[in-house]
């Protein structure tokens, strides 16, 4: 067969291979996505547990590396601790095996059938409206592109075997074998997509070597190539994202450290063991893979603490940190669900620090203490400086996903501009203090009561509207608005009665520009917070 044609083809049928694993992926995520936020839910102290987690959430997605990504993404945030992640990584190294028992079916006369799944969920993404559906449909036409990629390489390598067999019969060192394993899953960023040319090449018939341990050195290399991705995802983030990236890597190489040393004792290790209980040379290297990492799970599982504290040894924690980090992530960002949940979680911290604000701007007023404006203020800045990211990883978000979650992103642009507007009537206070104290107002101490009992019920429709955003509980949304009544009542009592006082001249006139607009800007805020209860608990 022409060279070149042999090429061409390799080629072709990598390039359908890895859309397919493409399309399969990355829609296959889209749609596991709420059930990967279920799954994450349950993590606990439990190792068996969460490795059962890591292992079905990357079976659902159907990529280690996203996984990890994600497990990543959420240490970074502190939504899960380094041991809840170390278990959890090594499932997900478990998982990742059920693509090549999948591409091992390649050697069967099944393929044929699934290959049909092309056309099939391509219709399904043409004819189909629902969203769901449609990626429903993609994912079954990556499932079937996948096989009609390994069908294209297989048919390219059987037509060129004898001289393709030549080059790999020569290729026999161990060492060789282990970084060809790691640098070609560095570069596709899978350890799945290089195990399954691995498979497809044993469909065509070929073998490495003299056929017996030394197709087993690459995928002991590709488990440790798999780790560029989490590593590269790490870069940027927190210390415990980096060593959780750090354990992932500690794992896969201590683990493929042993098989290497145990394949080299044992040369007949394949044909003596896989060899025998498999027929279909397909089969024994997906099997292999499965085995490896169940054993090298079963070995270091039990080890999970010296994992977290060596990894704690060597990414020191940073000498000054903030004392409330962001929960956004831009590893969420793939999975339009999980980054709702995250901004949620960060609209809730800007709550909080625009709710704080705006008790530090009224405590100044209350007690007429101008060094207390200075806290307010920086108090502010830290509500605009989570108000403008938040926006950023919205517009990313809405960039990079079409999803039905649209109403999610509307509801959260609006709510993130009733914070601000929290925020301003915080800053509110504060010019109300300068007021008051350049023009020598007093309020009377029934006058301070009744602004007490205000603030209190604006405090008291805080904490359920933060209750309904944290847990989408709308059945608390008749409290709310019962609540936000009262505040536009007592506004109404309080500035009737400083009308009865002015009246009777007990109060001064110039107290009355402040005192209204204060008590106004206080019915406001009850009215912001209710709108963000009523957007964010649909």
């Amino acid at each position: 067969m022409n060279l070149s044609l042999l090429i061409a083809g390799l080629l072709a049928g990598t390039g359908v291979f890895l859309v397919g694993v493409h399309l399969l992926t990355s829609n296959a995520e889209q749609l596991a996505t709420q059930k990967i936020k279920t799954l994450f839910a349950k993590t606990t102290d439990k190792r068996l547990l969460n490795v059962g987690l890591g292992a079905a959430a990357t079976a659902l997605i159907q990529s280690s590396g996203v996984t990890t990504v994600l497990i990543v993404g959420f240490v970074n945030v502190g939504v899960m601790s380094l041991y809840q992640a170390a278990s959890m990584i090594m499932g997900a190294n478990i998982g990742t095996t059920i693509t090549a028992q999948i591409t091992a079916l390649s050697a069967f006369p099944v393929t044929k059938y699934i290959q049909a799944l092309v056309f099939i969920g391509i219709m399904m993404s043409m004819v189909c409206k629902k969203d769901g559906l449609k990626k429903t449909g993609m994912t079954l036409a990556g499932l079937g592109l996948i096989f009609v990629g390994l069908s294209i390489m297989s048919d390219s390598m059987k037509a060129g075997r004898d001289g393709i067999q030549l080059l790999f019969e020569n290729v026999t060192s161990p060492f060789l074998l282990f970084l060809i394993g790691i640098i070609l899953t560095a570069l596709v960023q899978s350890s799945s997509a290089t195990t399954s040319v691995i498979i497809a090449m044993s469909v065509a018939g070929l073998t490495i070597g003299s056929g017996r341990n030394e197709i087993l050195f690459i995928i002991l290399g590709t488990n440790i190539g798999s780790c560029v991705t989490a590593l590269m995802s790490s870069m940027t983030a927190g210390t415990n994202a980096r060593r959780a990236a750090l354990i992932y890597l500690m794992f896969n190489t201590f683990g493929a450290g042993i098989f290497y040393i145990l394949l080299l004792l044992m040369p007949d290790f394949m044909p003596m063991t896989f060899g025998r209980w498999f027929a279909a040379p397909a089969t024994q290297i997906a099997m292999f893979h499965t085995f490896f990492n169940v054993v090298c799970t079963a070995l270091f599982l039990p080890f999970c603490s010296l994992f977290v504290k060596a990894s704690m040894a060597v990414i020191k924690d940073k000498s000054s940190s903030s004392a409330s980090e962001s929960f956004l992530d831009e590893r969420m960002l793939a999975s339009p669900s999980l980054a709702v949940d995250q901004l949620e979680r960060e609209l809730v911290r800007m709550s909080d620090a625009a709710m704080a604000a705006f008790r530090s701007g009224y405590g100044s007023f209350a007690s007429k203490d101008e060094e207390l404006i200075g806290d307010t203020q920086r108090l502010i800045e830290e509500v605009n400086s989570i108000g403008q990211s938040m926006v950023g990883y919205l517009i990313k978000l809405s960039a990079r996903n079409s999803m039905e979650g649209d109403g999610d992103i509307s509801a959260l642009h609006s709510s993130i501009g009733d914070v601000m507007r929290v925020a301003e009537i915080a800053d509110n206070m504060t010019k109300y203090t300068k007021r008051a104290i350049n023009g020598g107002l007093d309020f009377s101490e029934q006058v301070k009561s009744e602004l007490n009992t205000m603030v209190g019920s604006i405090d008291l429709l805080y904490d359920l509207t933060k209750q309904t955003v944290e847990g989408g509980r709308a059945s608390l949304l008749p409290r709310v608005d019962a609540v936000e009544d009262d505040i536009d009542h007592m506004r109404k009592r309080l500035i009737d009665s400083h009308i009865e006082r002015l009246n009777a001249g007990s109060c001064r006139p110039e107290s009355s520009g402040v005192f209204i607009n204060l008590v106004s800007n206080l019915e406001r805020l009850g009215d912001h917070l209710t709108y963000i209860a009523h957007a964010m608990a649909q």
